[in-house]
């Protein structure tokens, strides 16, 4: 499948969703009635934050932050982290992203993403090679992975996944502590759930924006994506040169 492929290559395995509605007891039961207001305060709660989403994704411009990808391969029991910035646009109705991928055994850039008009490129600057991946009929599926979790609709996420609310947590942001609600993401296609069980996502519901992301595939490996120095809706953060692939020869 190429969009597996593409996410091996970049370590890439992020992450949307639909919400998971228990049946209702029925009068036949009566003992059992003490469980609804439970089940409805939780029901009640997840809407809360997908409606959140909703019109925090109504304000999203752009977003840049710095990453660290940790893909952890359970056959091997290693972990390799990746670390870089990557940066967000909303442009029309779509939106746009682009990473660059620090190199880990010394200075500069080792890989180059940018995500728009529907096609994925992928630089690597040392070998001045250059691969484009047409999303054609996968456009939704390329876009439902490289831009989970920034600048989302809540009410999206229920077209593509079952969403469960797992609670409340704080986490950091540099200096800054951010509530985030807890999302468990399981997909509703067979073609996504043959590479992911779910996905949980650390999502801060009044921008829109994730903090952190854990994606579990079948074979037991885990990757887990955490967002730090969060630029939300400030332009001169979110250049357009980090848009454009400058190669180095012709």
């Amino acid at each position: 499948m190429l969009v597996r492929k593409i996410l091996a290559t970049l370590h890439l395995y992020p992450f949307r969703a639909a919400l998971l509605v228990l049946a209702l007891l029925s009068q036949a039961f009566p003992a059992t009635a003490a469980y609804a207001a439970p089940e409805a305060s939780a029901d009640a709660a997840l809407s809360k934050v997908l409606q959140q989403m909703d019109a925090a994704s109504e304000k999203f411009k752009s977003a840049r932050a710095d990453f660290k990808w940790d893909q952890y391969t359970r056959v091997v029991d290693e972990t390799d982290t990746q670390t870089g910035v990557i940066w967000f646009k909303r442009v029309g109705g779509a939106t746009e992203m682009a990473a660059h991928i620090n190199d880990q055994n010394g200075p500069g850039v080792a890989k180059e993403l940018v995500y728009k008009n529907g096609n994925l490129q992928l630089y690597q600057p040392k070998i001045d090679d250059l691969k484009d991946y047409p999303a054609g009929k996968n456009n939704g599926q390329y876009e439902s992975f490289l831009v989970l979790g920034f600048g989302g609709r809540g009410s999206d996420l229920q077209k593509n996944w079952t969403v469960t609310l797992q609670g409340m947590e704080t986490l950091s942001d540099g200096a800054q502590k951010i509530q985030t609600a807890k999302l468990d993401l399981v997909p509703k296609q067979k073609s996504v759930s043959d590479m992911f069980t779910h996905i949980t996502m650390w999502v801060d519901p009044v921008r829109g924006i994730s903090l952190m992301q854990k994606s579990y595939e079948p074979s037991g490996d885990i990757r887990t994506a955490t967002y730090s120095n969060i630029r939300y809706n400030e332009p001169s953060s979110v250049p357009d040169s980090a848009f454009k692939i400058q190669r180095k020869r012709k």
